[in-house]
């Protein structure tokens, strides 16, 4: 195997695996996924996020600094307050094949109706 192959982000070998591991850890979280799918039609307060998945301000804050650090969201600051929108369509579409295989636990998906 030559590195050319390893730089291929899809081989096995590829040094981004690890990488990807990291985004599968940061949203095996139920409140991060819960914020991701809250994101996905746009930008979105603390407080607004918190009252959508029903924790406190604090809490949102912590899980949304995380989502922050590994760059699956990202901010704009209007006076005092600070609005989340996801970096790109990548995680969310992660979140709704998640969401597809979950289906298939409970019996025929409706993704296949």
């Amino acid at each position: 195997m030559t590195d050319d192959d390893r730089g291929c982000a899809r081989h096995p070998d590829s040094a981004y695996v690890e990488l990807a591991v990291e985004v599968f850890t940061m949203l095996a979280d139920a409140t991060r996924v819960r914020l991701v799918l809250a994101l996905r039609d746009g930008e979105l307060s603390v407080n607004h996020l918190a009252d959508i998945v029903d924790k406190t301000p604090a809490a949102v804050s912590q899980h949304l600094a995380k989502l922050r650090l590994t760059r699956i969201l990202t901010t704009r600051q209007e006076g005092t307050r600070v609005f989340y929108r996801l970096a790109d369509e990548h995680a969310v579409n992660l979140v709704d094949e998640a969401l597809r295989q979950a289906e298939h636990t409970v019996g025929t998906p409706h993704h296949h109706r």
